[in-house]
């Protein structure tokens, strides 16, 4: 089952005050950014944030489940956690501010017929 437009809609709503948070779709499911980052995946309508410690902190009860077949076990936040949007937002500045950023894409060569 695809994740549906609005079920991205809603989170990017309750996520409004977080920062420069973007989406993209693959495969049907959605990868979230914080500035570049991927920090969660939203697949089956459901949000999987990437394991941190200063998120562990934060969650009141940790839930694991895995995105995708052949996926790590990823934070399951379940749909009654997006409606506190301060807790959530609080939930994905901590996770952005451990992970590593970007690595910066190399350029394609282009190739040039002789």
């Amino acid at each position: 089952m695809a994740t549906k437009q609005g079920t991205i809609d809603y989170l990017l709503e309750q996520l409004t005050g977080a920062g420069d948070l973007t989406t993209r779709k693959m495969f049907g499911e959605y990868a979230l950014y914080y500035e570049g980052k991927v920090i969660a995946f939203i697949c089956d309508d459901q949000l999987f944030l990437k394991p941190t410690e200063s998120a562990r902190a934060l969650l009141t009860e940790v839930v694991t489940g895995k995105p995708y077949p052949g996926a790590k076990d990823y934070f399951l936040i379940t749909a009654d956690e997006w409606e506190d949007a301060e807790k959530l937002t609080e939930l994905i500045q901590a996770t952005a501010a451990a992970l590593p950023p970007p690595t910066p894409k190399k350029a394609r060569k282009r190739k040039t017929n002789l």
